[in-house]
């Protein structure tokens, strides 16, 4: 049976089609769902559509249900459509007719979308965090090896020198403008829905500023109509969001990938870290970061996908939105993989000191030697045309030793402090204490 079911069911068919993947999405919303029940109960006990008698028995009952689901003991029993109609079910089964009044002044477009935004809160907390361990540990390696030159490249092609310290904290910093992106996304998933019904909202004088308090919200969607148009903006806002994160970590692991060939020998790791050859005693594959590369990619196709499944989608709801989460929900995890084993195995990197002491690498310090001969007098078109001909004569001796860069962010200022703070800057945008004081509040 189910909440919306009157005398004629579907039939199996169109049910197994249209059910899809939601049951295993829908045990990753329950907790979520009992919480916007409790706020619901609450403001429907304020407007006088519950006693304090029936919310006091919906509230308790509903944190039994929110204790089952951290103990990993609820399910979606068979034949129950969704999670909304099992924690009801549940409700009914246990405390008689009170069950059945929960759901007064809701629709599932609005209760689902509730869950969604709370669910997606906690998602981004999980990916801010490690985010962040990831980010410390980059600023902590780049401080360790700014004195650690390797060569830079441009078109593949070695052009200026580089250092490692340079290396790490352009990833560091690289996050902290990803998290810019992420805080969009938050603020989106930080509105209250609830209250907007199927979408036009509802003749109960319902208090939707109760429930936004009541659930951490930051403000609520005023309009009834956006409320439900919200859905798909949020999840391309965050899909946007998580492919800028996989971008940045989709370079690294190129670069380690790169760095760790023999013919590059930057980097190495310990052999438990890396992969054999089933036929060729001699190989150390980076076969953890040639699956981040894979999975980042995945993630970065996740808007495409979704602006695709969003196209040519009027004003509501439409049954289409079900199929977000099949994009969201497994990106939502692949990052966090992604972010964790990153930095887990950047945890114990060796970096090759000395590298451009090398003659080979002589060329990187052109540059160099034009500046110099500029800061000297020389025009440097002049000083330019002077190096390029010893290159050609195959007479450039620079001294590998010297290198001047001083300004910000350059090789010989790394600009952590002014990175740190940028880092610190967007932490403290993302307002979670304020939502874990609205839970606790709630479950008690």
């Amino acid at each position: 049976m189910k909440l919306w079911q009157k005398a004629t069911g579907s039939k199996k068919e169109v049910e197994q089609f249209t059910i899809g993947r939601d049951p295993e999405f829908d045990i990753i919303l329950a907790p979520f769902d009992v919480l916007g029940s409790m706020a619901h109960a609450h403001m429907l006990a304020k407007i006088g559509l519950l006693t304090e008698k029936d919310n006091l028995v919906l509230q308790k009952g509903l944190k039994e249900i929110y204790l089952e689901i951290e103990e990993g003991k609820f399910s979606i029993a068979p034949g129950v459509e969704d999670v909304h109609s099992q924690v009801e079910f549940l409700l009914t089964e246990r405390y008689g007719e009170v069950g059945k009044k929960l759901h007064s002044g809701r629709s599932r477009n609005d209760q689902v979308l509730v869950d969604l935004k709370l669910y997606y809160r906690t998602a981004i907390r999980e990916i801010v965090e490690e985010t962040q361990e990831l980010f410390n540990f980059l600023i902590e390696l780049s401080g360790k090896h700014k004195n650690d030159l390797m060569p830079g490249y441009t078109h593949t092609q070695l052009a200026m020198p580089s250092s490692f310290g340079l290396w790490f904290g352009s990833f560091a910093e690289g996050l902290t403008e990803d998290l810019g992106l992420l805080k969009a996304a938050f603020d989106l998933s930080n509105k209250n829905p609830l209250g907007s019904a199927a979408g036009y909202g509802s003749s109960f004088p319902l208090d939707r500023t109760l429930t936004t308090t009541l659930l951490g919200f930051a403000d609520m969607h005023h309009n009834v109509i956006n409320a439900q148009n919200s859905r798909g903006k949020t999840e391309r806002t965050l899909a946007f969001a998580m492919a800028g994160i996989a971008g940045t970590l989709n370079k690294l692991a190129t670069d380690v990938c790169l760095f760790m060939n023999q013919h590059f020998a930057f980097i190495s790791f310990p052999d438990d870290l890396t992969t054999g050859s089933s036929i060729m005693p001699h190989k150390k594959n980076p076969d953890v970061f040639e699956l981040i590369r894979a999975k980042t990619n995945q993630i970065q196709g996740v808007p495409t996908t979704v602006g695709y499944l969003l196209t040519n989608m009027s004003t509501g709801y439409h049954r289409d939105m079900q199929l977000l989460k099949e994009e969201i929900f497994p990106g939502i995890e692949k990052l966090k993989s992604c972010l964790s084993m990153s930095t887990f195995m950047l945890k114990s990197i060796k970096v090759r000191q000395n590298i451009l002491q090398d003659s080979f690498f002589k060329h990187l310090f052109s540059v160099e030697v034009v500046n110099d001969l500029v800061l000297k007098g020389v025009p440097f078109r002049d000083a330019y045309k002077q190096v390029g001909l010893e290159i050609e004569a195959d007479q450039f001796a620079p001294d590998q030793n010297q290198l001047k860069h001083t300004h910000e962010g350059s090789i010989g200022n790394l600009a952590l402090p002014e990175i740190q703070t940028k880092m610190n800057s967007i932490l403290q945008s993302f307002d979670f204490q304020k939502i874990d004081s609205a839970y606790q509040k709630l479950v008690g």
